[in-house]
Order: C-alpha cells, then sequence, then structure tokens
C-alpha cells in the first residue's frame, strides 16, 4: 500500500501523462474508490484511484493518454481498470487510446459492467489491432453476448495470443460462439476460462483438437460443493489431454473431435463417468487416429458394452500402445472381447493388434468369470507383443485359476511384466510352488508384482523376488502401506534457482505482497519480525516462505546463489512423488547497482547452468515419476530498451535452449520479463505459480491419508515442545504409539519390526514430499527446513577448523576435538537470539549429518572414532604453489580424467566435497611402475567414482604426464588431456614393429608464465 507521502493528486498524475516525463510501462485505473488521488507504486508503474463523483476526470485521463505527442507514452505496455461502469463515450476514449499507443499489449478489466453499446465499440476497436497480445475479464459479467462479441473480434484479429475469462459465466451459447472462432482463428496459445458450469468446456477443447490447435487451454467450473475444479486442460508441450469431469454428451463430443487429431499423444479420462455411447464414438477414434500412444480409461464405470466397443476399434488400430482399463465394472463378456484383437486362435491367423504393448484391468467390480479366465489364458498363450498385462484387485478369480495364469506365462517369450496386485486368488502353497516352476521355465519374465495378496502378507514372495533377481526393498518403502487409504497431496515446492544479484530474494517478497493476504493468508509474517541485531549477524542461506491457498500449501524456496551452498541444494532437490516445479530467475544486468546489462550469451551461462543443474539431478533422484517442469524468468526488465536486438537475441537463445534440453525437462512456454519491485508487474507470475501448483499437485503420485495427518500431528508437537526444529527416532516413535493408530503397537505379540519399517516408510514418504528431512542412518527428523539450513548448515559449511594444533599431518581432525569446535562454534552468538544448534541437535548428529551429506568423510569408516577430513580445511592452500611431498627421480607420473560424457546437459554434482563441474581429475605420483599405478586405478579409483555419479556417464582421458608432476593447476590443464579410446585407435593403426616409437604432441601451457615444452 502507498504511504501518505506517496499519494499525489489527479493533476500530478495529468501532467505526468502529458509530459512523458515519467518512463510509464503499467497504468491501474480503480473506480468507485473512498477517495481520490494517484501514486507511482514503481518507477515504472502507477495507480489511479477515482471515486464516483470522478467519472468525468476518468475520461480526461483516457484521452490525455490517448492524445499524447511525440510518443510521450510509447513504452506504456499495460492497462488495468477496475470497478469501472463504462459510458459509450469512455469507450471510445479507450479505442482511441489504444490506436495511439501500438506499445500497449496487455488489457485487464476486473469487477467492470459494458453495456452492449460498450462491447460492441471495444470490439471495433480491437478487430484489426495488431498490438494487443493479452486480454482479461474477470467478474465483469460479459455473459454469452459478450462471448459471442469476443468470438466475433477473434475471427478477424490474428495478433492476440492470450484470451481469459475469470469467474464469468458464458453459457454453451458463449462457448459455441468461442468454438466457431477457434475453427479459424489459429494464432491464439491460450485460453482459460473459470465458468459457473461445466458445459462450457465441451465445444471449446473439441474446436481445440478438431483444429488440430496447438493452443493450451484450461478451463475450471464450480463443482457442487461450490469448490473450484478443473473440467478440462490440454498442454501442447507434452500433448496431454485430461479430461477430469464431463457428462457423457460432452464426453462424446470431445470423442467425435479426436478422430483426426494428431496434437494428442496421451488421453487421460481416469475418474469420468462414462457410458456405453462414448465407447461407441471412441470405436471410431481407435480406427482412425494414428497418434494415440496411451489412453487411460481406469474407473470410467464402464461395463461389457461399452469395452466391446473399445475392443472393436483395437482390431484396426495401430497407434496405441498403453491401455489402461483397471476399476471398470464389466465382466468376462467384456474381458474375453478386449482380449481377442491380442490373441491367436489357430497358426494360421495373425494377431489382429500388435501395436498394444500394455494392457490392464480388473477392479472389485470386475467379474472375470469362466469366460474371461480362458481369454486371459488364450491370450497369454498365443499373443507376441504384450510386454505388460496387469490385474488389479481382482475377488472372482480363484487359487486354481491363477495357477492356470502362471502355468500359461511360462510358455509366452514376450512377457516382460504381470501384476497382479490385490487379487485374493494368490494365495497357498500351491500358487506358490507353480511361480518358481514358470520362473525357471521362463527365463524372460523380468517382475511379477504381488502387492497386497494374501501371498506377501503370508511373508511367502521373498523367494520369488530372489529368483527374479529382485529385493522387494527396491520399491519405495513406503509400498508398505498399500492397504492404506490414498489422497492428493497437499503442499507444493516451487525453487527459485539464479546466481547471486539475480533478484530471487527481492522477486520473493514481492510475490509475497502481490498474494492479497484475503485471499493467500501469509503463514511466515512473525519471521520478519526479527531483531535487526540478528540480522545482522546472520549468514546468508536457503530463505523458504510459505502460504495456504484454500487447502493447498506452497512454499516458495529462495536457493542460495553463493559457491558455498551448492552441496545443499542436493538435499532439497525433489525425489519421488514430490509436487514441485523450479523458477530460474536471471537478471538483465550485471549488478543492481549499475545498469551495465549482460550479454546474450552471460544470460545463456546463467540459465544453462541451472538446467544442467536440474538435469543432473534429475538422473540421481530415485524413481522420479515425470519431468521436472521448469519456468525461466528474467528480472531488471523495466531498466533495459524493450527493442533493443540484444532482447531480441536473449528470446532466440531462449528457444535454443529449450530445443537443447527437450526430452530432459518440461518447459511452460512463456518467459516471464519481470520488474521484481512492482507487484503490479508480477501478477502474473502469481497467477501462474497458484495455477502451477495446482496442476502438478493433481499430476504427481498421489499419497496416504496417513501422511497428510501426521504433517498437522508434528505441527501440534512442535507447538507443544516450544516449537522444537528436529525430532529425535525415539521421539517420533512415542508420538506414534500415542497418537497414530495405524503405527501403534498394539500387544507384545504384535510384529514388532514390520511396525517399525511402516514407521520408517511413512518418514522416508514424508521426506520426499519436503515436509520433513530424513535419513534411516542419522536417527533424528527435522520439522522446520529453514532453521536447519539457516542456522545449522550454513554455519557447517563455513565452519574454521584451520589450526595447526586441530589437525594431523595428514589433514585428518580428531573426532572429539572436532565435537568440541561444533559446540563452540553453534552456541547462538548472542543471547536471546536464534535458536540453539546444540539444545536441538546433539554433536555426533551434526557430524552424522555432515557425513551423510559428505561435507565431512572419514578416514577409516569401520572405526566409529575414525578422524574426519574437513574439505573446506583444504581451502586455504588453495591458490598456493601445490608440490609432491616427495621428489625423487624414481618417481613416476601418471592422471586420468573422468568427464561427463553428456556435459552439454548434465555436470557432476558434489559428491567429493568439490565444485561442480563436468570432469575429475586423478593424480598419482609413486615409485611404483605405471602398470601397478593403473592397476589400482582401474580396481579402486574409477570404480569408485563412478559408484558416485548416479545415472551419469563417464568417459577416460589420459592427463599429460608433465602436467602431473608439475601439479599444473586445473585452469591451465583444461586441454592436456587425449581421450583414452582415441589413443588406443591411434597406436592400432601403427605397425607393430613401431608402436613404442609412438609420440603424441600436446599443445603448450603456460604456467605462472614459464612454459611446458611439447
Amino acid at each position: 500500500m502507498a504511504t501518505d507521502q506517496n499519494v499525489r493528486d489527479l493533476q500530478w498524475a495529468l501532467q505526468v501523462m502529458k509530459s512523458g516525463s515519467v518512463d510509464l510501462q503499467s497504468v491501474s485505473f480503480l473506480l468507485s474508490q473512498p477517495a481520490s488521488g494517484c501514486f507511482q507504486e514503481t518507477e515504472n508503474s502507477m495507480n489511479v484511484n477515482l471515486t464516483k463523483d470522478s467519472i468525468s476526470q476518468f475520461s480526461q485521463l483516457l484521452k490525455v493518454v490517448g492524445t499524447a505527442k511525440n510518443g510521450a507514452q510509447s513504452s506504456l505496455r499495460n492497462l488495468e481498470f477496475h470497478l469501472v461502469e463504462w459510458e459509450l463515450q469512455q469507450v471510445k476514449d479507450l479505442r482511441v487510446l489504444i490506436e495511439n499507443n501500438p506499445s500497449i499489449k496487455q488489457l485487464m478489466f476486473r469487477r467492470n459492467k459494458f453495456s452492449a453499446e460498450c462491447l460492441s465499440e471495444l470490439s471495433d476497436g480491437l478487430r484489426k489491432n495488431k498490438n494487443i497480445k493479452e486480454i482479461m475479464l474477470s467478474e465483469s459479467g460479459i455473459g454469452s453476448e459478450g462471448a459471442g462479441v469476443l468470438a466475433s473480434v477473434l475471427k478477424d484479429n490474428h495478433s492476440l495470443e492470450e484470451l481469459q475469462i475469470w469467474e464469468d459465466s458464458i453459457g454453451s451459447r458463449g462457448a459455441e460462439e468461442l468454438s466457431k472462432m477457434i475453427e479459424v482463428n489459429s494464432t491464439l496459445k491460450l485460453l482459460t476460462i473459470f465458468d459457473s458450469k461445466s458445459i462450457t468446456a465441451t465445444p471449446l477443447i473439441s474446436a481445440v483438437l478438431a483444429r488440430n490447435r496447438l493452443m493450451e487451454v484450461h478451463i475450471w467450473s464450480v463443482d457442487g460443493n461450490e469448490k473450484s475444479s478443473k473440467v478440462v486442460e490440454f498442454v501442447p508441450e507434452n500433448s496431454t489431454l485430461r479430461v477430469y469431469h464431463l457428462d457423457v454428451s460432452g464426453a462424446c463430443r470431445v470423442a467425435c473431435s479426436l478422430g483426426w487429431n494428431s496434437t494428442v499423444r496421451s488421453l487421460d479420462m481416469t475418474g469420468v463417468r462414462l457410458k456405453s455411447r462414448w465407447a461407441k464414438e471412441f470405436r471410431w477414434v481407435l480406427e482412425q487416429n494414428r497418434t494415440l500412444k496411451e489412453v487411460n480409461l481406469s474407473k470410467t464405470c464402464l461395463k461389457d458394452k461399452g469395452v466391446v466397443y473399445v475392443a472393436a476399434g483395437l482390431f484396426k488400430n495401430r497407434s496405441l500402445e498403453r491401455l489402461y482399463l483397471d476399476g471398470n465394472w464389466f465382466g468376462g463378456l467384456g474381458v474375453e472381447h478386449l482380449l481377442c484383437p491380442l490373441s491367436k486362435f489357430s497358426a494360421l491367423q495373425n494377431q489382429a493388434n500388435t501395436m498394444l504393448k500394455s494392457v490392464t484391468l480388473g477392479g472389485g467390480r470386475t467379474k472375470i468369470g469362466r469366460d474371461g479366465l480362458a481369454a486371459i489364458l488364450q491370450m497369454l498363450t498365443s499373443n507376441q507383443s504384450v510386454t505388460h498385462l496387469g490385474i488389479y484387485d481382482d475377488e472372482s478369480l480363484k487359487p486354481d485359476d491363477i495357477i492356470k495364469i502362471f502355468k500359461s506365462v511360462g510358455r509366452n517369450a514376450t512377457l516382460r511384466s504381470l501384476s497382479l496386485q490385490g487379487c485374493k486368488g494368490v494365495k497357498g502353497e500351491l500358487v506358490l510352488q507353480t511361480i518358481m516352476e514358470t520362473l525357471n521355465v521362463n527365463p524372460w519374465i523380468e517382475d511379477i508384482d504381488l502387492a497386497r495378496t494374501p501371498l506377501q502378507a503370508a511373508g511367502k514372495t521373498e523367494g520369488i523376488y530372489q529368483r527374479l533377481g529382485q529385493n522387494e526393498r527396491s520399491e519405495p518403502e513406503i509400498d508398505l502401506l498399500k492397504d492404506m487409504q490414498m489422497t492428493l497431496p497437499k503442499s507444493c515446492r516451487v525453487f527459485l534457482c539464479g546466481q547471486e544479484y539475480a533478484g530471487k530474494t527481492t522477486l520473493c517478497n514481492s510475490i509475497s505482497q502481490n498474494l492479497s493476504p484475503s485471499k493467500l493468508p501469509y503463514l511466515d509474517q512473525v519471521r520478519i519480525l526479527v531483531n535487526p541485531v540478528e540480522q545482522a549477524v546472520r549468514t546468508p542461506s536457503i530463505k523458504i516462505k510459505t502460504f495456504k491457498d484454500e487447502d493447498t500449501k506452497i512454499s516458495i524456496w529462495n536457493l542460495a546463489g553463493q559457491h558455498e551452498f551448492y552441496s545443499l541444494h542436493d538435499l532439497m532437490f525433489p525425489g519421488h512423488g514430490s509436487a514441485s516445479f523450479f523458477l530460474i530467475i536471471s537478471s538483465l544486468f550485471r549488478k543492481p547497482t549499475n545498469r551495465e546489462p549482460k550479454t546474450p550469451s552471460e544470460i545463456e551461462e546463467d540459465l544453462q547452468y541451472w538446467l544442467r543443474f536440474i538435469v543432473s539431478n534429475s538422473k540421481r533422484a530415485v524413481q522420479q515419476c515425470m519431468l521436472p517442469s521448469v519456468t525461466m524468468v528474467l528480472t531488471h526488465f523495466d531498466k533495459i530498451n524493450q527493442q533493443s536486438d540484444s532482447l531480441q537475441t536473449t528470446v532466440s537463445l531462449v528457444q535454443r535452449l529449450r530445443e537443447k534440453f527437450q526430452g530432459f525437462i518440461e518447459f511452460y512456454p512463456t518467459v516471464f520479463t519481470v520488474d521484481a519491485r512492482s507487484s503490479a508487474s508480477l501478477g502474473k507470475l502469481s497467477h501462474h505459480i497458484r495455477k502451477t501448483s495446482k496442476t502438478i499437485l493433481e499430476r504427481v503420485p498421489r499419497i496416504y491419508q496417513l501422511c497428510n495427518d501426521l504433517v498437522e500431528i508434528l505441527s501440534d508437537w512442535r507447538q507443544e515442545n516450544r516449537n522444537k526444529p528436529a525430532m529425535k527416532w525415539k521421539e517420533f516413535g512415542e508420538l506414534c504409539q500415542v497418537r497414530v493408530p495405524a503405527l501403534r503397537i498394539r500387544s507384545r505379540h504384535d510384529n514388532k519390526e514390520k511396525i517399525e519399517m511402516r514407521r520408517r516408510a511413512v518418514a522416508t514418504n514424508l521426506h520426499h514430499i519436503g515436509e520433513v528431512i530424513y535419513f534411516d542412518e542419522l536417527g533424528f527428523l527435522i520439522l522446520d527446513y529453514e532453521w536447519f539450513c539457516g542456522e545449522v548448515l550454513s554455519q557447517l559449511i563455513r565452519l574454521d577448523v584451520r589450526k595447526p594444533s586441530t589437525t594431523e599431518k595428514s589433514g585428518f581432525i580428531c573426532r572429539k576435538y572436532f565435537e568440541k569446535i561444533l559446540i563452540g562454534s553453534l552456541q547462538s552468538r548472542i543471547p536471546g537470539t536464534g535458536s540453539n544448534v546444540i539444545e536441538n541437535l546433539e554433536p555426533s548428529d551434526l557430524i552424522k549429518m555432515m557425513l551423510k551429506l559428505e561435507l565431512c568423510c572419514e578416514q577409516d569408516p569401520s572405526d566409529p572414532n575414525s578422524p574426519l577430513l574437513i574439505p573446506s580445511n583444504l581451502e586455504e592452500g588453495r591458490w598456493k604453489p601445490q608440490r609432491w611431498p616427495v621428489n625423487s627421480p624414481d618417481n613416476n607420473y601418471v592422471g586420468r580424467r573422468l568427464q561427463c560424457d553428456d556435459s552439454s546437459h548434465m555436470f557432476l554434482t558434489p559428491e567429493l566435497g568439490g565444485q561442480l563441474g563436468y570432469s575429475i581429475d586423478v593424480l598419482a605420483c609413486s615409485m611404483k611402475s605405471p602398470t601397478e599405478i593403473l592397476r589400482l586405478f582401474q580396481h579402486l579409483l574409477i570404480p569408485a567414482i563412478q559408484s558416485l555419479c548416479h545415472g551419469i556417464t563417464l568417459t577416460e582421458y589420459v592427463l599429460r604426464s608433465e602436467c602431473v608432476k608439475n601439479l599444473i593447476p586445473p585452469r591451465y590443464r583444461r586441454n592436456q588431456s587425449a581421450p583414452l579410446q582415441q589413443l588406443k585407435q591411434a597406436l592400432l593403426s601403427v605397425p607393430a614393429d613401431s608402436i613404442y616409437d609412438y609420440q603424441h604432441t600436446w599443445d603448450s601451457v603456460a604456467d605462472s608464465g614459464s612454459l611446458i615444452p611439447d
């Protein structure tokens, strides 16, 4: 809110707009205010408040901006109108304003009122306008007539790219008019509709699909509980159409539009109630469509007749690879027809469908019966294409039927995975014996999933997984809780990534102010009320701000840009099932204190660094369920000339990066250019954060309701225990025993190990979704991320132990002495401020955490009192000349470089306590022979390094021996290596009698001015 000294009268606003003395980019008009006035929110934005009696002054302001001479407002880009009841003359003035200011790109109308005459006048002004790129109408009551007017405009206007209509009711008639517009308009890139009725979605999405438009579509409505819910979404970037709820007639119309569609690769209609009438239309889709790869019809209430239609379509389909039909209501007849195109009934017959690779069926209301079982056996015996078959939660198949299925699997050379999750008939010794016999005769089967079956409950599946070469712990341990209720996660993390001076902190604070407290309460208010003295002594670290959006928690993580914190980012990187996405922030200027713009290559380096960082950690993350979602944000946009060539070059390089990282990262199509200090400039970005958070929460795997309940229980525990930021594992066990019945040991005869395993599985899942920090080996949970990063880790990575008396000659430090250093260093520096780390974590616990994060390492891991090496302790001699301890003419020098094979997309994360980079150099000086040194490299060092670089391929290079001998610094020996395979090929090309005469010519390298001879 503006302060009193910032509020000025309207005459000042008129003067500014006439003269152009202020470089305005955004102007907001707010009518029906208690008092008139204006204030300059930032150096480029202005808010104008008008009372109901100041309508004439509103018209005058519009005329002034529209008739300003000499390009006084040539930089004006955004116009926003609140609570305006438009009159015809005012609309005419607005039309003149738009025509005279070609720089205006965005119009926003919030809670406005338009008469039919005013809408007509506005549409005439927009019809041939080639400058406006975005129009947003919110709660403006345009109705179906207004939607029709907009549709008629967009039939002629081919420059508008985004249209958003929020909290309005355009009705089916308005939706039909917009659908006709979509048929002729190919330039609209984003359409967002929030209507009171879901019926509006049908004509709109149908037109987009039928005309193969690459238009992003999001349609919301209000459900029976008066809560907003998404109806349908289409994202061209990943070619996915997700239908959340439609009536049958609407679903039929959407199906018809998919027949000749080429933009959808994945169709997901999970949970939509469908009828055979829809399935009849979808049969034609399967016969005609050539691009659809995946169809998910789980829990859609399809009965036998509907499945028969789907099966009929499979006979002619030549593209579909995955079909999910579990959780439906069909019986043996439906199963028989479904599997018919996947089966052969004679040696002379060809299999009708050879493209489908994965199919699932089953469910509590699916009655497979005798006919269905016969169809399954026939398919397993004759099919030559299906690699995955899933039968879920079946209650009709008996143990004898399961035995027949496995005997048929024994004769199938194609199937790789069979899932019988939750099938009640998987029980008994005969079933177990048959499975083992099948595995003895079928070496091609790779996975058998018997989760939630009586056989697994009896603990008899271990031998099966051993025979498969699997370990039941290979899947997340939370799968031990499959009998518990599943639900959507309620929290989403937004990671702000960027180098120093990118403006992340300012951006984070502005987003906090932009999200209205009345709609999005800010839970972190108390954190800003910190004693100024404490703020002065705090070191920079990772900052977290948390908000509540209805029942969704959104936490914004401001990742520290300083190099010292890079090793900590791995800890926060989202794991299995985590709802999160990334904002990569890059400033258009080098430092905020000057106006020296970055070159496009510097911006590209910034963006590419973080893209590689995200890809590298994605490769390392266990069971990453989807590609990381990334949005790019360029800050300090208000300071740059928007028509400059460098800005256009920046746009081109962003597109190149998208193409380069396609398949590794899911990019949001819009690059946001913002002034981080202006809340008006961040409106679209703030809305994007809220919208994307909800979308991602719907896409990530479901979690157990128990985890959501535990979040509240842990919060209550903290309040009862003086807001403690950490909890011992013993305390967690006691809390579960008292407050969590599902994790309670009920009698002394209970399997305590199983209950303990369940507790650990729950804690691990809470770690994955970002609610706590927990590792099995540590014996405690961190409940407050920001405290741990700001108060603990930020001090640990800066810990100074470089005292001659504390270290041995080898560079290692005594563990007991290091614990004393921790106690002295981590005490609160000013009494009464901060949280005393030692009061919440024991020194031994801190050392365990440092070992886990590889901030230190043990000399002998088998010795509990082993001395420790602190890598930061080695920084003291980093820039000094290096020499080998022993310099003897008998020494041999050998060096190898292990370089990231795909350095264009990723780099090595700091597993060994070092900096982020693309290679690791291993240097050796020894009186042993080179052959013995290389044997040590190949059998010990290189395998150990490779084991730490999960998901990354390392290529071996030979380092120039003179560089090893003289310990040439890394920056000078970058080009002093050759690929090992290349040297081997060169030697093979030399005659055998000359092989020992081969010489490799190296480039010259300078070390502090002295050249090493070639």
